[in-house]
């Protein structure tokens, strides 16, 4: 047992000086690593102050021979590469509206800010992110430039006159040819005006033309990414007469270009040229990908110069697309507003001359656009009243003659044919037309299509609250669904649409009551049907499109029982056609061709009755 104890005694201690030898191993490890990586440290800091020390030598050397000669040539392709000697320096200038950042790599805008906008993140909206100018340039013994990709040395913003704010980038190469890009920006203006000024043009361009190379891009604002990319376009002048594409991709110009823009619902990037550009094309596509972009644009545009020294006078917009703003830029610029085109062209003229000063006028005193637009409808509902009064008129001569109608319904029973033939017969002794209840339906589709584009385009609205919609601009939520509705209705429902379409189906349920009786399924059912489709067609189409179809419903159900309740006297209406049946009438073409089409159905339909039996 002794024995065991002094074993058992043995192997503790050992394991207790084991457990010791193992922290005091640690504990030297650790001030050795410790001590080694303060003296790396150190050594390492005193290595990159030398390191510093020399490169900053070295970076002044560089850069003051750098003043005489930014570039060095690469023999082997004769062009020219940048020596890293002059770093980018971005500078801005901004007015009342605008603020506009330079860069002097390329010496031009690298980004627009405009004050008054906001995207549907709630900055700041941006233009010009993305976007270069470039074009080539000689530099002397068989050796080319591209403009983008020099670092231009001299940068002066000069002093502001009556509140026009300037800069200039300057740059002389290495056969001393000097380049200047001048850029100013006045109050109040969206656009910044720019001078390409050539030194030695004779010998800077080939065959004195300068091919100006644009690349543009344009990015998200609204909230529906997928319609804002819809509605992107190009819009140019080309031989002083606008157009825009839209479908396809290239276009190559035949005549002189005047400008040219890359165009999102409510913004736009142009670049206009004062004196025209002789020649080009352009390559332009929508983006597909979820990312915020829109579009982009490649722009290949030619303009001959004359002379060693030149001033090439261009501007660049960037700004909203409103009509009044646009105009003062460019001839035919304003077009760029979307108030009509290819197949609803006809509704322009109703946009200009008639909604347009109509609506400046009611937002001159009334602050709000929701009831701008409810004084619109109004006044549209006026000025258009002569005419359907004609129609009111119309159907309750009809509400007249539905007695007589149901009589003649019953006597004939399933004939469809004689039904027809009797109904004419009867309207046509009582002067009543019965197209006549078409008119209002047929006023509303100018109205609506003029409207549709009023309001899609207008930038007054974006923005603009109104009862629950935030922006009239676009549709209202009053729900979001957790899936998306096929046939365009979308992921929401919009409260302005449901107003709309209930509206729309009181005036159908009305005008039947004023209607004699149709056992036609089809005749029964369509004012249900039209409804249905408003419900699925509306409710991705701007709030203040379906606040003005709310309000001119409204309006015309007040109208229809004004008139029927107050100003038309039906009693004096039977009279009159008491008085019409008894004077000869004579039938109109259409009336004889009419009953003679009607006429030959009976027969057809008595023979196929008649093989039955």
């Amino acid at each position: 047992m002794p024995h065991v104890k002094y074993v058992k005694t043995s192997i503790m201690n050992t394991d207790k000086n084991t457990v010791i030898g193992f922290i005091l191993l640690a504990g030297l490890f650790f001030t050795f690593f410790w001590y080694n990586n303060k003296q790396q440290a150190e050594l390492q800091a005193y290595n990159k102050h030398i390191k510093d020390s020399t490169e900053m030598v070295k970076s002044l050397a560089e850069k003051a021979a750098a003043l005489k000669n930014p570039i060095k040539a690469d023999s082997s392709s004769g062009a020219v590469a940048l020596v890293d000697t002059i770093k980018e320096q971005i500078t801005s200038l901004e007015n009342n509206i605008i603020k506009v950042d330079f860069s002097n790599k390329g010496g031009q805008v690298v980004a627009v800010t405009l004050k008054k906008y906001k995207n549907s993140r709630k900055d700041l909206v941006k233009l010009g992110d993305s976007s270069s100018l470039n074009y080539t340039v000689n530099i002397g013994n068989n050796q080319t430039a591209q403009i983008n990709q020099i670092l231009f040395p001299v940068v002066n913003v000069l002093p502001s006159n009556d509140g026009v704010q300037k800069i200039e980038y300057a740059w002389t190469t290495p056969s001393g040819k000097t380049i200047r890009h001048q850029f100013s920006i006045a109050p109040n203006k969206y656009n910044v005006e720019w001078n390409v000024q050539l030194d030695g043009a004779d010998q800077l361009l080939t065959n004195g033309q300068i091919n100006l190379l644009w690349d543009v891009h344009s990015y998200q604002q609204e909230r529906a990414t997928q319609y804002e990319r819809q509605v992107s376009n190009v819009c140019f002048s080309e031989g002083n007469e606008f157009d825009y594409i839209s479908s396809k991709n290239v276009k190559a110009f035949e005549k002189p270009v005047q400008w040219i823009g890359l165009v999102q619902q409510f913004f736009s990037t142009t670049l206009i040229s004062k004196d025209g550009f002789s020649a080009g094309k352009l390559d332009w596509s929508r983006k597909t990908d979820s990312s915020t972009g829109l579009a982009s644009m490649q722009a290949q545009l030619q303009n001959k110069v004359n002379g060693a020294v030149v001033n090439i006078p261009l501007s660049l917009y960037y700004g909203p697309n409103d009509f009044q703003v646009l105009k003062a830029q460019a001839p035919e610029m304003e077009k760029i507003v979307n108030l009509g085109r290819d197949l609803y062209s006809f509704v322009r003229p109703i946009n200009k001359f008639i909604i347009m000063p109509v609506f400046d006028f009611f937002a001159g005193f009334v602050s709000n656009y929701g009831w701008v637009v409810l004084l619109l409808t109004i006044f549209i509902r006026l000025v258009t009243s002569p005419l359907t009064y004609s129609s009111y008129l119309s159907s309750a001569k009809m509400k007249v003659l539905k007695p007589e109608l149901d009589e003649i319904k019953k006597k004939l029973g399933d004939d469809q044919q004689g039904f027809a033939m009797e109904q004419m017969k009867l309207f046509r002794e009582a002067g009543v037309n019965p197209l006549g209840g078409c008119i209002p339906a047929l006023l509303q589709i100018p109205i609506f299509f003029a409207l549709y584009s009023f309001f899609n385009s207008n930038i007054s609205l974006r923005g603009q609250s109104f009862l629950w919609s935030q922006d009239l601009s676009s549709y209202d939520v009053i729900a979001k669904l957790p899936f998306n509705v096929p046939m365009g209705f979308g992921d929401h429902i919009s409260l302005f649409t449901l107003t709309a379409v209930i509206t729309s189906v009181l005036i159908s349920v009305y005008n039947m009551s004023m209607t004699p009786t149709q056992d036609n399924p089809a005749l029964k059912y369509m004012p249900y049907i039209f409804p249905v489709m408003l419900l699925f067609i509306f409710n991705r189409l701007p709030s203040a499109l379906t606040w003005y179809y709310t309000v001119s419903n409204i309006v015309t159900l007040i109208l229809q029982l004004i008139i029927q309740k107050f100003i038309i006297n039906h009693d004096k209406i039977l009279a009159e056609i008491d008085v019409k049946r008894k004077t000869p009438k004579k039938k109109s073409n259409w009336q004889s061709k009419y009953e003679q089409m009607m006429d030959a159905q009976k027969k057809v339909q008595d023979l196929k009755d008649k093989h039955k039996k």
